[in-house]
């Protein structure tokens, strides 16, 4: 927020789940007054209801982008899901394939690591950059490969033409962890009364479950599956290994610099520009 505001940027979530309306509280959604007035672009875009594909995302990310530009403003793609940074920053050229759900339905029967031992017999390299937890990013890569017969295409590199620099907040397993437990204890409240809401509004159970960690485990909660303090420890537990698996992902970008405040970041944007 401090360099958008400085350096006159508007910024694009790079979230997977703040791009659907009503999942604010469990996906961190930044609140209007948090804004300050810069605007942001690709929040509440989609509907929960529907799953929304990286593709879509690259689409409408390249188009803010084009709108920021051409106001004389600066682009900021600020998140934590690699995969929407990567289709942006790397130009990947993505497969336009449609949905099977005749294979689909037969892949959900599947576990994680069986679906991720498929995908890596078909095709290694996408294997090593997807995250092996995530059973629709392998469901999705595994019907692209399946039905264009051969793998996913690698990054064009620079295929838009942006000059990017990359900054990343760097933070001790210590801190992170603290940081984990003091967010969740903050809005586990919140994110309890979202869950309920959003099922009343027609969201099913198992949907919720697909939508991420925290409306997985409050799911579970709300249902008697798990006790209030069973969803607490899974959570905390089950984020701090998403936040290992983000920093491995990440840390394989080697453009990244690595930064612990502001000035230096501050350091880094001024010379880049």
């Amino acid at each position: 927020m401090k360099l958008a505001k400085k350096f006159g940027g508007e910024i694009i979530s790079a979230d997977s789940r703040q791009v659907y309306k009503g999942l604010t509280i469990g996906s961190g959604k930044i609140t209007k007054k948090e804004m300050r007035g810069i605007a942001h672009h690709l929040l509440d875009v989609a509907s929960p209801k529907r799953k929304f594909s990286v593709a879509r995302y690259q689409t409408l990310a390249l188009r803010a982008i084009k709108k920021i530009q051409s106001g004389n403003k600066i682009p900021f793609l600020v998140g934590g899901t690699g995969f929407y940074i990567q289709s942006i920053v790397d130009g990947m050229l993505l497969p336009k394939v449609a949905p099977n759900w005749k294979l689909r339905n037969i892949l959900a029967q599947k576990n994680n690591e069986e679906l991720f031992g498929m995908l890596k017999k078909l095709d290694q390299k996408r294997a090593a950059s997807i995250d092996g937890h995530n059973p629709h990013r392998l469901i999705r890569a595994i019907e692209i490969v399946t039905q264009t017969k051969k793998p996913i295409p690698a990054l064009e590199g620079q295929t838009f033409q942006f000059s990017v620099l990359e900054i990343g907040i760097k933070k001790s397993p210590v801190e992170l962890k603290k940081a984990i437990h003091k967010r969740l204890q903050k809005r586990i409240k919140g994110i309890i009364a979202e869950v309920k809401k959003l099922h009343r509004n027609g969201l099913s159970w198992k949907r919720l479950e697909e939508l991420g960690l925290e409306y997985r485990f409050v799911s579970q909660y709300i249902q008697g599956k798990i006790d209030h303090q069973e969803m607490i420890d899974k959570l905390q537990k089950e984020i701090e290994h998403f936040a290992k698996r983000q920093m491995t992902w990440f840390k394989r970008d080697k453009k990244i610099h690595w930064v612990k405040n502001y000035r230096e970041a501050k350091i880094l944007a001024q010379q880049f520009l």
